[in-house]
């Protein structure tokens, strides 16, 4: 109760804070990136270089209550071929522009559910990708995977593209649950596609499940962990439910009491980390586990864990792009956001043009500062002597100090740096967010737990 309180007193249960898969966060960003400097961006990218892709398809055959993702609903097919052909035509488009040599670290498709895809679409996209950009020896290519939107073909597709790596979607196993969040999806189904999955060779796993849920309870959770478990992912993504009902008007469907409280979300991501730990994974970072064999765990042993739009990664490169409607990629320049209407986004490119509409340009002590809030992110430790190779000691010293100063007890500065204790790591978002040199009090985040 003691440790509970103190991280209550540091705002833990009721601090609203980003989740900090860049920095400066999404909200920050402005206008003056188009794109122009899009390309400018691409061409700079040395010849033969590692990058990254993220595909974004913006549909779902239902939109789940609980989801705050940029998606739209679909009961017909004709919007995912129309959406797949301007995806094509935007990888011709960046393929003008790449340097020669370029392969691809990580290729990732996300949404939305690009399983709506059908297996020729599926065919079709990869193929185009991989004409501008091969998968790099050791590269990754990933999907999401919704249970309730493929089949046998459409895994046949992506397992004849390339796709070596599935993640799929739980949330949770309570029928209860799923039908408070819109999202019901059976065990057995689960289990029946994680089969299918590994029946075509594909051995590598990843699965999302969700803590704070409505009507979620220690014994609920841990029912659902047990029976995901038993698929022995290799990766796990424990993300807290984010209830931002005024970003998603969907989640006015979930009744608000009906949801835990912070302190009883805190309980529930305790029960689901004791199950996982106890499994044998690895604890990585505030939200994710992995089997120590699983690249993720390697690269957080060997403090080579990053952290982008998709969460905690192992991808070693220093470029993302990311193609399709709200997309956002990451360059050593600054970030490019596409528009996020897919009416927009389609326009843009069917008229020759890059959608890049906002973004941000690194200045000042953005790359400083983002780098330590990365690292306290992923290895709850700021290393002094890296930091000074990226700024003067005096500057480095003046950020850990005063941060140190907002946290007393909290977290340990010393002359190697500034590291969060174990018991105070729930904390780490809060914590972080005290390295963010931009005004945070207008924009609308999700809750610290």
């Amino acid at each position: 109760m003691e440790t509970q309180s103190q991280l209550a007193r540091f705002g833990l249960f009721d601090a609203r804070v980003p989740r900090y898969t860049s920095y400066p966060t999404a909200p920050q960003f402005g206008g003056g990136v188009g794109p122009e400097a899009f390309v400018q961006w691409v061409e700079a990218i040395p010849e033969g270089a590692e990058i990254s892709l993220y595909l974004h398809v913006p549909f779902c055959r239902r939109l789940c209550w609980f989801c705050a993702c940029r998606t739209q609903g679909t009961t017909s097919d004709d919007p995912v071929i129309a959406y797949a052909k301007v995806l094509q035509a935007e990888i011709a488009m960046l393929a003008r522009h790449l340097p020669k040599g370029v392969t691809l670290s990580r290729l990732h498709w996300g949404g939305g559910t690009p399983t709506l895809m059908g297996p020729g679409l599926i065919r079709d996209v990869a193929g185009a990708v991989f004409d501008v950009a091969p998968l790099a020896k050791g590269g990754e290519f990933s999907v999401e995977i919704d249970p309730n939107e493929v089949d046998a073909a459409r895994l046949d597709a992506l397992a004849a593209a390339g796709m070596n790596r599935a993640s799929i979607g739980v949330q949770d196993f309570d029928p209860e649950i799923q039908k408070t969040i819109g999202r019901e999806q059976e065990f057995a189904l689960t289990r029946d596609v994680v089969e299918m999955i590994r029946d075509r060779g594909i051995t590598s796993l990843n699965a999302d499940i969700l803590f704070g849920l409505p009507h979620q309870t220690p014994i609920r959770i841990a029912d659902s962990v047990q029976k995901l478990l038993s698929f022995s992912p290799d990766r796990v993504a424990l993300y807290g439910y984010a209830h931002v009902p005024w970003m998603s008007r969907r989640q006015t469907m979930i009744p608000s009491d009906a949801i835990p409280t912070p302190q009883e979300r805190l309980r529930l991501f305790e029960v689901a980390r004791s199950l996982f730990l106890a499994d044998g994974y690895d604890e990585i970072g505030i939200d994710h586990f992995a089997k120590p064999t699983d690249g993720m765990a390697i690269a957080a042993k060997a403090g080579r864990l990053r952290r982008n739009f998709q969460g905690y990664t192992d991808d070693p490169s220093p470029v993302l792009i990311g193609l399709g409607a709200s997309s956002i990629s990451r360059f050593p320049q600054g970030y490019a956001q596409n528009v996020s209407g897919t009416s927009d986004y389609t326009s843009s490119i069917r008229a020759g043009a890059f959608s890049t509409h906002r973004g941000h340009v690194f200045s000042g002590e953005d790359i400083l500062r983002g780098r330590m809030i990365e690292a306290l992110m992923c290895d709850f430790r700021v290393d002094r002597a890296e930091m000074e190779r990226l700024a003067h000691r005096k500057t480095v010293a003046a950020i850990l100090t005063a941060v140190a100063g907002q946290f007393p007890g909290m977290v340990r500065l010393d002359e190697g740096g500034l590291s969060v204790p174990l018991a105070a790591r729930p904390l780490t978002r809060v914590i972080a967010r005290a390295f963010d040199a931009y005004d945070q009090t207008k924009a609308k985040h999700s809750a610290a737990i």
